[in-house]
């Protein structure tokens, strides 16, 4: 993978001026948005396209952003229009904002819509950056990943990267078909997370340690585990290594989880996730 560019969250760069319109208001909409608040953005530079009566309401009450039921003046007079719809509304709500577009960029945060589609039903719009941000977004520590079309000027990569950073570190890639990857990896990586942090607390508590106490152990272990691996700048084998004293209890641990093959079945996992990628992928180019 070529990494054209990695950012931690970093405060956003200085286009106070650029004028964001989303369309679609759900759990991702709302964490950019208020990381751009939280970061000094000002609100009044921001809108949102909402068909659901209630998600609109709590846009305005919480954010004291514009919120309408269908594109329009703000979107075309916006700088910036981010689609943040699932994957099988994207073609609707590409067509709603086609008429409006002249030059503003567009950015997709909808899992497996490759660019070529997006521009098709954009009528052949081509400033399109795609990124694929994960759930931890909702807490400002989210890994998002950024691909443009060439189309896009530094500029607009500057103005993307600088939205995304709002939630969490960003990443570019310079070929689309990593995106599948990204998906697998970071895009559906949480899960794979939570799904190990909920076995150690069940083990913990099989071993008769109070629930409370297991899933603080857990979530406080996995913490503190991925803080040292980011703050110490040592690889996770080395640091795995020294936690693993022979004849321990942690190499008892780790031998049981190669002679299961815990692995090769997690690497497999995640190969499975990406061919879903590409799967929905294609399913979605014969829309």
């Amino acid at each position: 993978m070529r990494q054209a560019g990695r950012s931690t969250a970093a405060a956003v760069p200085a286009f106070a001026s650029v004028k964001i319109a989303f369309i679609g208001g759900g759990n991702m909409a709302s964490a950019l948005i208020g990381g751009l608040l939280k970061k000094g953005y000002a609100a009044a530079d921001l809108s949102v396209v909402e068909i659901d009566a209630d998600a609109r309401e709590r846009l305005m009450a919480r954010f004291d952003v514009l919120s309408n039921t269908t594109a329009a003046a703000e979107t075309s007079d916006s700088d910036v229009v981010l689609l943040a719809v699932k994957p099988q509304q994207l073609r609707a709500a590409a067509e709603g904002v086609r008429p409006l577009l002249h030059a503003q960029l567009v950015i997709s945060i909808a899992a497996g819509v490759r660019s070529a589609e997006l521009s098709r039903w954009l009528g052949g719009y081509q400033r399109i950056v795609r990124a694929m941000p994960n759930t931890p977004a909702l807490v400002l520590a989210g890994a998002s990943v950024l691909y443009a079309l060439a189309s896009v000027t530094s500029a607009q990569r500057s103005v993307a990267e600088g939205i995304l950073a709002a939630v969490g570190s960003t990443l570019w890639v310079e070929r689309e078909e990593l995106m599948d990857a990204v998906t697998a990896v970071s895009g559906s990586g949480p899960a794979y997370v939570f799904y190990f942090i909920e076995a150690l607390e069940q083990a913990g508590r099989e071993l008769g340690l109070a629930p409370a106490d297991a899933r603080q152990l857990s979530l406080d272990t996995f913490f503190g585990a991925v803080r040292l691996a980011r703050e110490g700048g040592e690889e996770p084998a080395v640091l795995r290594a020294r936690v693993t004293s022979k004849g321990g209890t942690t190499e008892r641990a780790l031998r049981s989880m190669e002679a299961d093959r815990v692995r090769a079945l997690i690497v497999e996992a995640v190969r499975q996730a990406a061919e879903r990628s590409r799967e929905l992928g294609d399913e979605l180019a014969r829309d």
